[in-house]
């Protein structure tokens, strides 16, 4: 990406890459061995747990927002 397309959209490409290309917590054994492995899908390298999450990181604000509400919803009945 050249100067064509501004510093603004560079840095936010650059924060965005970083983000995704880095390890990440395994919902299942709670190491940091995740990677992605296609848009929204997710693989832990050490127990091998393949899930669905956001397209740059596993877990969305909008689901962690959806387990929250789940976890409360449990805990009232």
């Amino acid at each position: 990406m050249g100067s064509r397309y501004g510093i603004k959209a560079r840095k936010r490409i650059k924060e965005i890459d970083q983000k995704q290309r880095r390890w990440h917590r395994c919902p299942k054994c709670g190491h940091f061995k995740v990677r992605r492995i296609h848009t929204g899908i997710w693989k832990c390298r050490k127990c091998g747990t393949i899930f669905a999450g956001g397209a740059y990181i596993p877990a969305t604000d909008a689901g962690m927002e959806v387990e929250k509400s789940l976890k409360l919803r449990g805990n009232a009945l």
